[in-house]
């Protein structure tokens, strides 16, 4: 199996920028270290955004996949549930709708600040690692050719 360098598009909200920004910095270490390709970084107003540049981004040929980073940090009203649940489901239909992988790297709703800094390298980490395996293992369930009886496993 000859597979191309995966190539991955980051869209990152600047909405609570110090926790986004240590979001970015792992995440492109992280694909380096995997070696993957960040073609593009788009950074959006905020994570109600990211929906947009995910589309337009997943359109291109230069991107196999995208990478999303934010943190929805908890209010006093449940603004976040809302941000973070229809971005979430918007972020999931555009992966559907264009077959290719868009990764959840999103904190919240629900999190503090606190919180949110705590869980920077492991949401970033996990999210450019899910888009790098997704790739391939589609990639792989396309050229594997299924025997009859037996099960195909693609890891």
């Amino acid at each position: 199996m000859v597979l191309k360098v995966v190539k991955l598009g980051i869209v990152v909200s600047e909405f609570n920028y110090d926790v986004t920004y240590l979001m970015l910095q792992k995440a492109l270490n992280h694909a380096k270290f995997l070696g993957a390709e960040v073609t593009h970084v788009i950074k959006v107003p905020g994570v109600f955004e990211v929906p947009l540049a995910v589309k337009r981004l997943i359109e291109t040929a230069e991107v196999d996949a995208v990478v999303t980073l934010g943190a929805v940090i908890q209010g006093e009203t449940k603004h976040d549930e809302l941000v973070a649940s229809q971005t979430a489901r918007k972020i999931l239909d555009l992966g559907l709708e264009y077959g290719k992988p868009v990764a959840l790297g999103i904190i919240g709703p629900g999190a503090s600040r606190m919180q949110s800094l705590e869980r920077v390298e492991d949401y970033a980490r996990r999210a450019v690692e899910a888009a790098v395996k997704m790739v391939k293992r589609l990639a792989r369930l396309e050229e594997e050719t299924h025997e009859e009886g037996k099960t195909l496993i693609i890891e």
